[in-house]
């Protein structure tokens, strides 16, 4: 059997950095609903205060800006997530196609040549590093 890293990785333990800890315990968060709730929250709270300012141009800039910054986090933060979960389905169905082209090779030890599957199978496993 070939090298499988997945395997290895998952005997080693969790070795995530605190960064990837904090943005998959982040991604968690903003996607239930309390989030909305607190956002949905801010929003209410900065609406009620328009008395509380004497510029409505600052009352307008102060939520901009809050939002700018906040999306630009949480946009990066949910980039990243999305990336590692790619990456891991794509390691997943390396291990699957890889496992599939070894069924299909010890299926066929009675013919010699190797079926077109197989070869296609191997080729296709890395493909998206090569494009």
């Amino acid at each position: 059997m070939e090298h499988n890293p997945a395997a290895e990785s998952r005997k080693a333990g969790d070795r995530r950095s605190v960064f990837d800890r904090f943005v998959e315990h982040t991604h968690r968060r903003a996607s239930q609903a309390p989030f909305f709730v607190i956002c949905a929250g801010i929003v209410v709270i900065w609406l009620v205060s328009v008395p509380l300012w004497t510029d409505l141009k600052a009352w307008q800039t102060a939520i901009h800006t809050v939002a700018s910054i906040f999306t630009l986090l949480i946009v990066v933060l949910l980039e990243n997530t999305g990336r590692r979960a790619e990456e891991a389905a794509q390691e997943k169905l390396n291990v699957i196609a890889l496992a599939l082209a070894a069924l299909v090779e010890s299926g066929a030890r009675a013919d010699p040549e190797p079926p077109e599957a197989t070869t296609a199978l191997r080729e296709a496993v890395g493909l998206e590093e090569r494009h």
